[in-house]
């Protein structure tokens, strides 16, 4: 390691006496070098990213209703005057995350699992344990202390960034994954918050069941993103159960299920068609009315700013993005005139029947010199960019592949692709019409998926209301297709 400069060292050891005080949340010290403005500051930057890339999902009613518990809950953290943000993103996957200065988001696939108010209050206040523990913040602080002295390189856009990363936009440096300490504490810290709400205790342990099942569900090992860094749930609810004993009847509330389910009643489930699928390595896009096939054998990644597909050794891509620009010209031009990317020679033909601007190109992907084709385009009154690159080594390989997918971009016309519409959550009374038999019968998804969305382990047939999924037979064809070719990713 090298050694930092002397006065740089004296300085560091004073900034960091300075820093470390007590969390009021935790009672214990605590190393931060990163202030409450600044937390608040990066919170609201990596906030705008989340809206940008994940999106918020289109509902401004369920949007106040998540919002207003997790106010209530906040209200009585150790940090109440936090500007506090709890927000749905638009997203399927069963999900829960903290950003810094008290940004706060559930995803809608999460929402259609959790079976009552008490349960969505128990993730929101793990959530804001993060935040009041300020692990985040912390994480950060470690990070500064261990680049001191390091350089930081030039960051490509999105596109260039990584052949191994389809269209990402760096929000991994923003959703810091947390220890497994840190995560135990969350859910201690959760469990005071949602008995300080008054909501029963004994929603956390359902909330935690519920993701072990999911992750179940999910086959191969595979987990929910909240899951991914976080101790076994088997082991937090052994946990949690302990804590649950010393509280007696703390938070003995009701846990609003039928107030809770009324909310989600018609929310979109499952990945949206409307914003585009995959069939086989062809994509898609009803909204935007395209289609493009990608090169066989390559795994297609469909983002919110982006769609692309990348080769299987990692070392071939095509992206498909918005440009934001009025003409496909200007488009060429701002992305040539990016630090490191050189315009080769120009590409003659169309592209869907359309006069495309479209040039060779060489630039750097880190360490590796990159080769490609960057096309520009204008359809439906929008200018796309259509990127297909490799290694250099690589073009000669795989040049033709990637060509020839960017010339199939074309207009999407098929009536049936343009109309589709997402299969939906629905609320039903129960009935002697509502057992896990008829529910299969009638329900777009198979048998296991309703009973894992009402709580599986139990029927369906639950007292009061029960959770079913509406859809015509072409959306339920595009779910299961969409599933399986998670599953084998």
């Amino acid at each position: 390691m090298l050694a930092l400069p002397r006065r740089l060292a004296v300085a560091l050891i004073i900034a960091t006496a300075v820093a470390c005080a007590t969390n009021p949340a935790t009672g214990r010290r605590q190393l931060s070098l990163v202030g409450e403005g600044q937390e608040a500051e990066l919170g609201r930057e990596a906030a705008e990213q989340v809206r940008t890339s994940i999106g918020l999902y289109p509902d401004d009613r369920l949007q106040s209703y998540v919002n207003g518990i997790g106010q209530r809950l906040a209200a009585v953290s150790e940090r109440p005057k936090l500007d506090w943000s709890f927000q749905v993103v638009d997203d399927a996957a069963v999900n829960a995350f903290a950003l810094p200065g008290g940004y706060i988001y559930v995803t809608r696939g999460l929402l259609a699992h959790v079976n009552s108010e008490g349960e969505l209050a128990a993730v929101l206040g793990h959530e804001i344990g993060h935040v009041t523990a300020r692990h985040s913040v912390s994480q950060m602080s470690k990070a500064q202390l261990a680049s001191l002295g390091l350089g930081l390189g030039m960051i490509l856009r999105p596109e260039l960034a990584s052949l191994g990363q389809v269209g990402e936009v760096g929000l991994g440096l923003l959703l810091l994954k947390y220890s497994r300490n840190d995560e135990n504490q969350a859910d201690e810290l959760g469990l005071r918050y949602l008995t300080r709400g008054d909501y029963p205790a004994a929603e956390m342990p359902k909330v935690l069941q519920m993701l072990q099942r999911v992750g179940e569900a999910e086959n191969a090992g595979r987990v929910p993103g909240w899951l991914s860094t976080h101790p076994s749930p088997a082991d937090r609810v052994t946990r949690v159960n302990a804590s649950l004993d010393k509280l007696g009847d703390a938070g003995s509330g009701s846990p609003r299920r039928e107030a809770y389910l009324k909310q989600i009643d018609g929310i979109v489930f499952g990945p949206d068609p409307r914003e585009g699928f995959f069939r086989s390595n062809v994509f898609y896009h009803p909204e935007m009315a395209f289609t493009i096939e990608f090169p066989r054998g390559f795994r297609g990644q469909n983002q919110k700013q982006s769609v692309g597909a990348i080769s299987p050794n990692q070392d071939a891509v095509v992206v498909v993005s918005l440009t934001g620009r009025g003409s496909p010209e200007a488009a060429s031009r701002e992305f040539f005139a990016q630090q490191g990317v050189r315009m080769g020679r120009a590409w003659s033909g169309d592209i869907g029947g359309q006069d495309a601007v479209a040039h060779e190109f060489a630039a750097a992907s880190g360490q590796t010199p990159v080769r490609g084709l960057a096309a520009f385009v204008e359809r439906g009154g929008r200018v796309f960019q259509i990127l297909g690159y490799s290694t250099s080594t690589g073009w000669s390989r795989y040049g033709s592949a990637l060509s020839e997918s960017i010339t199939s971009f074309e207009r999407l016309t098929d009536r049936r692709m343009l109309s589709v519409q997402p299969l939906r959550l629905k609320i039903v009374p129960t009935s002697p019409l509502t057992g896990d038999d008829d529910l299969t019968r009638r329900a777009p998804v198979d048998r296991d998926t309703l009973r894992l969305i009402n709580g599986a382990g139990e029927s369906t047939s639950r007292s009061g209301f029960v959770k079913t999924v509406v859809g015509d037979d072409f959306a339920a064809e595009i779910y299961r297709e969409q599933r399986k070719a998670s599953r084998q990713q």
